[in-house]
């Protein structure tokens, strides 16, 4: 179409409006944005900058390259619009992050004659999540939706899932799917990936096997939610049948995808695995190379880490971005690479522009900590230009507990009270921070505040796949309905370990002689 339009160009032929608009949807298509420049050029030399059609075009170009100022001048320059214009700018808007901006064209358009589309509520609708109260905000628009008469609109619908799981509203995301009557892909897809987003990684599968028993075909995105769910719970078999969906649907080299085949190989203990998903895809950008080192940094192979990240700078030419380096950094702490941290978080600057974010720096505060520099962490945490998270407190307290930092402890858990003061965990860590400091009596002072307090300890609970099937427990469980059989079977497994024990204690003590 593009050569096209050069051709009656050269020729000096005045091209019709349906063709500028052609046009201009194929530059938004081929991302060519210079042309798309020449022809709105061309646009006002032949007279047609007032026409509708043409302008709603021009702003969805302008939307596209973010270009948001000079397409708001375009619709401002709009005489008369109509529904498709309005849609345009508020959709671009949300597009590009101006979630305010959109909202306010949207309650604007409200006192026009035009009625909103389902692309006009799906624009507003993922403004909402960029702002404050978005959930509030939902809930206004799912009344309006219903007073319209679209709620049964799967495309609306499925937004709306979306917006309520971004908040941790779930159960609002299920209220809405359950309402539902024709489930197609998106509004399947939309459930699982919020449920998988938020942890329940169960649900996801079960939503998913609803989606194969009605013939419903994935996408790709549906595949990555759900390899998420399995590597959330650690189901390689289930995985590996994903994977091999994944390989029948010819998806396997489709980045995001096999991003997440990585990551969910790795969670599952299978490094091996997801290297070999790396050096099966056939174009490795950033995404793809960050994967694989954020793979091996978790499974504590952090020599292959940093050799990979090598690679990825020095043969691939490829620039690391932060969650790149997050993966490095996190591979220096788990190794105990306390030169080549520093070295690595220095360099981000130095040597590739990026300004260190939150997450670096709570690398850098853990990286401190586990080599007992305590008043680095301290000192760093003081004057980096943004507020210590639970995360980073959490770090040092705990290397508080480690290396018997009483007043370190106390400072770094009363800056946790203050953020929650109902996490049993800052309590614990306190309490045995003084009890091994000999000071039991503020030991059992603290134990005395969680009671008054009714902050409780949470169990810790963890799952294993056998034959297919997942089984959940935790401490001192008599759930299960073969747990005298799995008690049993310890107490033989701790018997052989004392009994190891014993033998290697003698091997020693005859050595010593």
């Amino acid at each position: 179409m593009l050569k096209s339009f050069r051709q009656m160009n050269n020729l000096g032929t005045k091209p019709t409006k349906f063709i500028l608009c052609t046009a201009l949807s194929s530059c938004v298509k081929r991302l060519n944005w210079h042309f798309g420049l020449q022809i709105h050029a061309r646009i006002v030399r032949t007279g047609y900058q007032d026409n509708l059609f043409i302008n709603s075009a021009l702003i969805d170009l302008y939307s596209k390259f973010d270009e948001m100022m000079e397409a708001t001048k375009v619709f401002q320059g709009v005489k008369r619009h109509d529904q498709v214009s309005w849609t345009s700018i508020i959709c671009g808007c949300s597009q590009n992050g101006h979630a305010r901006e959109a909202i306010l064209l949207f309650k604007e358009m409200l006192n026009t004659q035009f009625k909103p589309n389902s692309f006009t509520y799906v624009g507003v609708i993922s403004a909402c999540r960029g702002l404050d109260f978005s959930y509030e905000h939902g809930k206004l628009l799912q009344v309006h939706i219903v007073k319209l008469g679209l709620e049964s609109n799967g495309y609306i619908i499925s937004s709306l899932i979306d917006c309520y799981s971004k908040q941790g509203k779930i159960n609002q995301a299920r209220l809405l799917f359950d309402a539902t009557v024709e489930r197609d892909s998106i509004l399947l897809n939309s459930m699982i990936a919020g449920y998988s987003q938020n942890l329940y990684a169960e649900e996801a599968l079960k939503v998913f096997t609803d989606m194969q028993l009605n013939n419903i075909n994935p996408t790709d995105h549906t595949l990555s939610s759900i390899l998420n769910a399995c590597g959330s719970l650690t189901i390689l078999q289930q995985g590996k049948q994903v994977h091999a969906l994944i390989v029948k649907m010819g998806s396997e080299n489709n980045i995001f995808v096999a991003s997440a085949l990585i990551d969910m190989y790795s969670k599952c203990g299978s490094t091996d695995d997801a290297r070999g998903v790396f050096n099966y895809a056939v174009k490795k950008n950033t995404v793809l190379w960050t994967s694989m080192i954020t793979a091996y940094s978790q499974s504590g192979r952090s020599a292959d880490a940093l050799q990979l990240f090598e690679n990825l700078v020095n043969e691939e030419k490829l620039i690391p971005d932060h969650i790149c380096f997050t993966a490095i950094l996190t591979a220096c702490n788990h190794a105990g690479f306390y030169k080549k941290g520093i070295e690595y978080f220095n360099k981000m600057e130095t040597e590739y522009g990026l300004i260190p974010e939150l997450d670096q720096f709570a690398c850098l505060v853990d990286l401190y900590v586990r080599n007992g520099k305590l008043q680095k962490a301290k000192k760093l945490m003081q004057e980096m230009p943004f507020e210590p998270n639970r995360v980073m407190w959490s770090s040092f307290l705990g290397a508080c507990k480690v290396h018997g930092e009483v007043e370190l402890g106390i400072s770094a858990a009363n800056q946790l009270f203050k953020m929650d003061g109902h996490d049993s965990a800052t309590y614990v860590t306190l309490a045995n921070i003084y009890a091994e400091a000999g000071l039991w009596g503020k030991a059992a002072e603290i134990r005395g505040l969680m009671k008054d307090m009714g902050v409780r300890k949470r169990a810790a609970w963890s799952s294993v796949e056998v034959d297919k099937r997942v089984h959940v427990f935790s401490v001192a469980d008599t759930s299960h309905c073969q747990y005298k059989d799995i008690y049993l079977e310890l107490e033989k497994l701790n018997f052989e370990m004392k009994e190891s024990r014993n033998k290697l204690k003698q091997n020693f003590d005859l050595e010593g002689e």
